[in-house]
């Protein structure tokens, strides 16, 4: 059978270019499928006439499209759907081995990301009520309307969502699916390994009833990517931490980078400490430690080194396992370089005093291994001496956390931003620092894993505010 081909989607419709690439197994090389890459110019052409795209959505009530996106949901789980334009389909099961293939993560973890997708599909009516704090969704339909008795009026802040879309996490894709039942077109740059989920959430779209003029998908080049960002009114770009400082102060643009997820313990359950691990080690572990809702750091102020060895004992033998293993709690590397790049970073690190890898003594050999063909890190547990140390506030690709003392009293002063943090306290004085501190985005009270979301609460952005901004009406 050929090779699949996925062609640049313009408004919806297949454009195949001269210009492939190629997406292949992480580990034989074997081709998966060729994807058409698009210049800047044409991104350009494409979003000078985007108001098109918005316009077929505009025809929609937001229910209806709350409807179709439900629709999609049932799709993405459980059709056969287009893939590409040569003829091909894709079934669940397809998808789930395909995505593996490409990105390193098990079959488990990516079931585990289609349900997620599919609980946020099927479940929009319940995440834009929480998201627009039960707004009536005929005010966006209208353009005005009240809520509690007061007049209110929205309008969009934007013609486009733009995505510059990551290769390690399906699930990410969960953000800008609200966007579709707003009625904001998407551009989307997907990764270039994981181009198969925004693909297959499109056909999925389309199949449901939604306007194939509402999607774009555009692989390109660095060049296209920054077009796409410029020239959308509002984007959600996914990088590292040079990507968060390119794009700081850009109210156009959200970035999601490093999360650095923290779990604290407080002074009044440290005792209890050992009642804890599963939490932990669920949050430093789970979704093979590649999301930015991981924990990275945990934090006590005392038994460091007790915690840290506890939470060693439990992930330093975790070991790979074949992609289609049940049991599999770690992802390979589509792209080997960034796993030599990890290990030697670590290693480098701890050369510096007051650090120490403490899973090394429990791990069958070294941190990364070469496994049925594929490359692996296994999962690294630093404790360190200090907060200061360079290893206590990273962030990998992989189940990495350190482990640090610290004084309760220092502990918000001196963590900085935080994504998720998990605060494990009773404390009434404590939460109520923890409730004031501005640089935690979403807190969780009490022996809550960092991977927990609530779909009905942003815990990276509000996407009603973010596409949508309210102005004064009055109506004569």
């Amino acid at each position: 059978m050929s090779i699949p081909h996925l062609p640049a989607l313009r408004k919806g419709r297949p454009y195949e270019s001269l210009d492939k690439v190629q997406v292949k197994d992480h580990k034989t090389g074997e081709v998966c499928a060729e994807v058409s890459q698009v210049n800047a110019g044409i991104v350009r052409k494409d979003l000078g006439r985007i108001g098109e795209a918005r316009a077929a959505l505009k025809k929609f009530t937001v229910a209806e499209l709350v409807a179709i996106t439900a629709k999609a949901g049932e799709l993405f789980l459980n059709g056969t759907l287009p893939l590409g334009d040569k003829g091909h389909t894709q079934s669940p099961a397809e998808y789930i081995a395909t995505l593996s293939r490409t990105s390193g993560l098990p079959h488990i973890m990516v079931k585990r990301n289609m349900a997620k997708l599919h609980y946020a599909l099927t479940h929009m009516d319940m995440i834009l009520n929480g998201l627009s704090r039960g707004l009536d969704m005929s005010v966006i339909d209208k353009g005005f309307g009240e809520q509690a008795g007061c007049p209110v009026a929205y309008f969009p802040t934007t013609k486009s969502l733009g995505l510059v879309m990551p290769s390690n996490s399906p699930a990410v894709n969960s953000l800008w699916l609200p966007s579709i039942a707003l009625k904001i077109p998407v551009v989307i740059k997907p990764g270039r390994e994981e181009p198969w989920t925004p693909f297959r959430l499109i056909q999925a779209f389309i199949a449901a009833g939604a306007p194939p003029e509402a999607f774009g998908f555009y692989p390109t080049d660095h060049e296209g990517s920054g077009e796409v960002v410029k020239l959308s009114g509002r984007n959600l770009v996914f990088g590292d931490v040079a990507m968060a400082k390119m794009y700081e102060g850009n109210p156009s643009v959200q970035v999601h980078g490093p999360g650095w997820s923290k779990i604290i313990i407080g002074e009044d359950k440290i005792e209890n400490w050992k009642e804890y691990i599963d939490v932990i080690v669920s949050s430093i572990s789970d979704n093979g430690g590649r999301s930015c809702i991981n924990a990275s750091a945990v934090i006590v102020p005392k038994y460091g080194k007790e915690i840290a060895d506890a939470i060693a004992q439990r992930l330093g033998p975790v070991d790979p396992l074949p992609a289609d293993d049940e049991n599999a709690r770690l992802s390979g590397f589509a792209n080997p370089k960034m796993a030599d790049y990890i290990d030697s970073a670590i290693d480098n690190d701890l050369k510096t005093p007051g650090a120490e890898d403490v899973t090394a003594k429990y791990r069958n050999g070294p941190r990364k291994v070469e496994f049925q063909g594929g490359t692996f890190l296994r999962p690294t547990i630093i404790r360190c001496d200090s907060w200061n140390h360079s290893l206590a506030n990273r962030e990998f690709l992989c189940p990495y956390a350190s482990v640090v003392e610290m004084p309760q009293s220092e502990v918000l002063s001196k963590i900085g931003y935080s994504l998720i943090v998990t605060a494990i306290t009773q404390d009434p004085e404590f939460i109520g620092e923890l409730l004031e501190c501005p640089t935690i985005d979403r807190l969780n009270i009490g022996a809550i894993s960092t991977m927990k979301i609530s779909w009905d609460q942003p815990h990276e952005g509000n996407m009603f505010e973010f596409l949508y901004k309210r102005r004064s009406i009055d109506c004569a």
